[in-house]
């Protein structure tokens, strides 16, 4: 087996091992795929090297097959001919990581086996696969393929809750002991590097040299380097950088805005608290509200999603009819809208009006039968979609719903009340409620009457973040001041201590109008509110919360006269059909108080290409061609310096590395085992004939001053060095000629000294180590 062969595979075991740290964290056949991956990047380089390829063709072809393996496998309806990565690859590509992201910032490990966080493990594993491949085979560096190995152990172990269990550092481990032997096998097969200072050392005494035993002994150096530096450093690090969400940490940290189907209302909450208030989408059409879904499993702690059943296809056929309502959908308004979301907003659930009827959105979306909410089915985000749609108009009369019968719940979580309900919040109910004589729409008006007006209640989103049940009992008796969240599940939960099913709506108020007949909805415009339940009509959406916020309620939740209650003792036929359309009433005060950021500004820019991501794009780009100058600039400097120094010693061995790194930047094989002389003559064949004398004249030079001592301060080299600087350059090709700029071979040199020179304080560690075990242990006899 040759060299690069053990190389490569036990570059491909220990990534296969180290990747064993992350099964606390993902879940699935991860793992699986990983490996296969890294194995065709494996089985690429080796057969590349076969062949012989150039060495930086290898890493090239790798990283086309890893894309094209995880396109076909992951992103397979993205390629173009079924075959070819396109633009299409690579945006979905992008949203699958951000959703990847966004979902290991929110659920706690394991996470689930979704597809995009399969994507993302794979994905990263493979990437760490064919850097590990190109630092130990391509560069020859096996040792510093230790920090690739190091990070996939950290990050866990940093995230993990509790952390990780300590048999889990042992794979890692051990695949970095198997890289260091092969290598220092390799090594070895070409007579090996030479340990300094063993000589000074008793011959006789047993001193472990082999390759297991330094790489033990430097693993354990590199571990305690490493725990004792990390800890001072990690607390220093910004507040941002470890486990926060893409939603931002802090007061206007991030931009933008992320929904996941983990906790829609904590995201909410965050969103308008913290979030910038940059535009989340536009839309022509009447102004409404639009829902992304509703919450109706609340548990005593946190308003969830119920479990669902898997979501329908949608197809250009209408959707299912509105859950519970039994009149003749033929006879209500239909209104079409078209919506752009932008990049901004990221998340699962499409902003849509209820009860939706059409949406153009089909391919990996569904909608759930029971709300009628559009969701992703692999987990992409509606940021950057463009759909259009149609709802039907359902405004039930006042009058319509004081009549509907008290029917029996829809399903079995929009009725459920928490056993641990306090007896004040219940009690409350009925006191608010009293008068309404257990008529349904009573109750829900005067729960709405008294949030919004009658109950002295304050909105502000400055109020205590906290939730579950003590926190909303402590709002309803006690401090009465909170934003959309409490007001919401505050009237559901009342509503359902009263009979009456309800479910807590998130979405967001209608927006501003802006120029060309559109309406501007921003970040601070998300909101909740109740839904509940009427017989006949279905979901009927009501707004408790106060004028600071939303100005006017429902039409259809306005009260009615007392004593014109005639509710029938049996099932409605159907609701009369309404004939007036629905009156949003929602447009906001003219000063709105307490709401961040926002100004009460009616007409908004939607934003152009730089504030929709073209500035950032831009700004990856200038950083990404400022990354590849820096070579270029290095080297610039170091000629510059090189030719800068005064006649001398100094001087002239710096002319003579510049004229050595000049060649090798040219792909000419420089010989390090030459003397100055055998040099100086192999450089006249690379010359023209009128370059030879100072070729000649230059190596002479440089003899002169490490053999014989001479260092005279007259002798300027410094025009031989440069006429055989240009020379070599003029004689060499275009393609060699741009590459030496762009990314001049000569820093593999500079690599490798370095590389050498850390091996070099390892081989004292061992000698060291050496000197305190042969000085612990008896010495054995001769």
């Amino acid at each position: 087996m040759t060299g690069h062969v053990r190389i490569s595979l036990a570059a491909w075991v220990a990534t296969v091992l180290g990747a064993l740290v992350l099964t606390p964290v993902f879940s699935g056949p991860f793992l699986f795929i990983s490996a296969f991956l890294c194995g065709a990047v494996t089985g690429t380089g080796i057969l590349l090297q076969n062949w012989r390829a150039p060495r930086f063709v290898v890493p090239v072809v790798q990283l086309a097959v890893l894309v094209e393996l995880i396109s076909f496998f992951f992103l397979r309806d993205t390629l173009k001919f079924g075959l070819f990565p396109w633009k299409e690859t690579v945006l979905e590509f992008n949203d699958q990581m951000v959703n990847a992201m966004d979902s290991i910032n929110r659920f706690s490990a394991p996470l689930p086996p979704d597809s995009h966080l399969t994507l993302f493990a794979a994905s990263v594993i493979a990437a760490a696969g064919l850097l590990i491949h190109l630092v130990a085979v391509q560069l020859k560096q096996a040792a510093w393929a230790g920090l690739l190995l190091l990070t996939m152990y950290t990050v866990p172990a940093a995230t993990v809750h509790g952390g990780l269990p300590a048999l889990l550092f042992i794979p890692p481990a051990v695949g970095y002991i198997v890289l260091l032997s092969a290598e220092g096998r390799t090594r070895l097969s070409r007579w090996g590097r030479r340990i300094s200072g063993v000589s000074h050392l008793d011959a006789s005494e047993p001193i472990e040299a082999s390759a297991l035993g330094q790489a033990g002994r430097r693993i354990g150096l590199t571990v305690v380097a490493l725990a004792t530096l990390l800890p001072a450093l990690l607390p220093a690090l910004p507040e941002g950088v470890v486990g926060n969400g893409l939603a931002g940490g802090g007061a206007g940290g991030g931009i933008g805005a992320s929904i996941t189907t983990a906790d829609p209302m904590l995201d909410m909450g965050k969103n308008l608290k913290r979030g910038d208030n940059v535009t989340a989408l536009t839309y022509t059409g009447k102004p409404t509200y639009l829902r992304l879904t509703s919450l109706d499993l609340f548990d005593g702690r946190t308003w969830r999603l119920s479990p669902r059943q898997e979501g329908q296809k949608i197809t250009n056929s209408p959707l299912s009819p509105p859950p519970g309502f039994s009149g003749d959908l033929g006879k209500l308004g239909q209104t079409k809208m078209k919506i752009e979301v932008t990049r901004n907003f990221r998340s699962q659930f499409a902003p849509v009006p209820y009860p939706l009827r059409t949406i153009s959105l089909k391919n990996r979306w569904r909608f759930d039968t029971s709300s009628l909410d559009v969701v992703s089915a692999n987990g992409q985000v509606v940021g950057g979609q463009k759909y259009e749609l149609s709802y039907y108009e359902l405004a039930p009369t006042p009058q319509q719903l004081n009549d509907a019968v008290n029917g029996t719940a829809p399903d079995q979580f929009t009725s459920s009340i928490p056993s641990r309900t306090p007896k004040s919040i219940r009690d409350l109910a009925s006191q608010v409620t009293r008068g309404s004589n257990g008529n349904h729409f009573q109750e829900a008006a005067m729960l709405q009457e008294w949030f919004r007006t009658s109950g002295g209640f304050t909105y502000s989103t400055a109020a205590s973040s906290e939730s579950g049940m003590r926190a909303l009992e402590a709002f309803l008796t006690d401090n009465k001041t909170g934003y959309c969240e409490q007001f919401a599940t505050g009237m559901a939960l009342m509503a359902r201590i009263l009979g009456i099913p309800a479910r807590v709506g998130i979405g967001f108020l209608p927006g501003q109008p802006a120029k060309d007949n559109q309406n501007v909805v921003k970040m601070h415009d998300m909101h909740a509110w109740p839904e509940l339940y009427f017989q006949g009509y279905g979901w009927i959406r009501f707004e408790p919360t106060p004028s600071a916020r939303v100005a006017t309620p429902p039409t259809w939740t306005n009260a009615v006269p007392p004593g014109t209650n005639t509710p029938s003792i049996s099932p409605s036929t159907g609701p009369v059909s309404p004939g007036q359309s629905e009156d949003p009433g929602i447009s906001k005060p003219t000063n709105p108080r307490e709401l961040p950021e926002d100004n009460g500004i009616g007409v908004i820019d939607a934003g152009n290409w730089w504030t929709n991501g073209g500035g950032k794009a831009i700004g990856l780009g200038v950083g990404a061609i400022a990354l590849l100058c820096i070579p270029w600039l290095i080297r610039s400097l170091t000629r510059r310096r090189r030719f800068a120094r005064p006649p001398g010693r100094i001087g002239v061995e710096g002319l003579w590395a510049e004229v050595r790194d000049t060649s090798r930047d040219l792909g000419l094989d420089w010989s390090e085992i030459a003397t100055p002389r055998q040099l100086g003559t192999w450089l006249t064949t690379k010359l023209p004939a009128e370059n030879h004398a100072q070729a000649l004249k230059l190596a002479r030079g440089v003899e002169s001053i490490r053999y014989a001592g001479q260092a005279d301060a007259e002798v300027d080299l410094r025009t031989e060095a440069a006429a055989v600087r240009k020379a070599l350059w003029s004689q060499a090709k275009l393609s060699r000629r741009w590459r030496a700029r762009i990314l001049p071979p000569s820093w593999r040199w500079y690599l490798n000294r370095g590389s050498a020179e850390a091996s070099d304080l390892l081989d004292e560690f061992d000698l060291l180590l050496a000197r305190i075990r042969s000085a612990i242990l008896p010495r054995r006899a001769h």
